[in-house]
């Protein structure tokens, strides 16, 4: 098993200053981007809470990561761009590889900071930047290094209509982020995420905060970047999974229980506690 420490710094991923990487390349359909293999993690207080999970991340499709509340979704969640490092003590065996170049983004080679420039997050409640709506969009591209104004100003344009929140907010752009609404916030972060333009988007219950509008506004959007970008989404909604998700990961106290096709696990569950579950048994 390979261990990695979260406090260690290493060497970071490549990223050229001025110059934003492309939206990564489109590969053959059922292609991998990463792969889960053996991961355990440990909190620093000993607790195991992800006991030897393995699993695929296809590319430009959306997986859901399901179960009931402490079962280590969120957990798993966070492995994929170390969100786990801010805390000292805590500790990963095993590997998540990012495909095509394999590489280990928990192993002690990875920068965790330039691992989350690759690998974007997007949290429960919107948390943006107590700065204008740009300066929130721009924060990635400036830990990258691009200092070029113009560049700046395209991807942030860019970023926002990806996020489809720029015809709302393109005339007060230099504007605080907490000026908009909770569905826009949200979707302000979400543009955030990806602006650097990361390989694998990851979102953490991100409409369990939003009324059902923003929830349908936020869907949708996620139904259309699923088509260039991969996706993992936690969520406690299993309606919602069913709606956006093409494959589905059920997990239960740490362990991945059943994983495949979305649409099979909803309709014909391979393993009993997955079905009791979906059934409402318990949750």
């Amino acid at each position: 098993m390979l261990e990695a420490t979260l406090t260690t710094r290493t060497a970071p991923i490549a990223a050229k200053a001025d110059n934003v990487p492309p939206i990564p390349a489109a590969a053959e359909a059922g292609a991998l981007r990463a792969k889960v293999e053996n991961l355990n993690f440990y909190y620093a207080d000993g607790t195991h809470a992800l006991k030897n999970i393995s699993m695929p991340v296809l590319d430009r499709q959306i997986t859901s990561l399901i179960g009931p509340s402490g079962c280590g979704k969120s957990t798993l969640l966070r492995c994929f761009n170390r969100m786990h490092d801010l805390y000292p003590g805590n500790r990963y065996e095993g590997r998540i590889s990012l495909l095509p170049d394999g590489q280990n983004l928990i192993g002690p080679e990875a920068d965790p900071v330039m691992v989350r420039l690759r690998i974007g997050m997007v949290f429960q409640k919107p948390n943006p930047f107590p700065k204008s709506i740009y300066e929130n969009v721009a924060a990635g591209l400036r830990v990258r290094g691009v200092k070029n104004r113009k560049i700046i100003d395209e991807s942030v344009e860019t970023a926002l209509k990806r996020a489809a929140i720029w015809d709302e907010v393109k005339d007060r752009l230099h504007q605080s982020a907490y000026d908009i609404s909770g569905g826009q916030q949200q979707r302000l972060c979400i543009a955030r995420a990806l602006a650097p333009n990361p390989e694998i988007l990851l979102l953490d219950e991100p409409t369990s905060a939003l009324d059902p509008i923003a929830t349908s506004k936020i869907e949708d959007l996620l139904a259309e970047l699923g088509k260039e970008i991969t996706i993992v989404i936690v969520t406690h909604n299993m309606q919602q999974a069913a709606r956006i998700s093409a494959r589905t990961a059920f997990m239960y106290l740490g362990e991945l229980i059943e994983f495949g096709a979305t649409d099979e696990m909803f309709t014909n569950p391979k393993h009993p506690r997955t079905e009791q579950y979906i059934t409402g048994r318990y949750g």
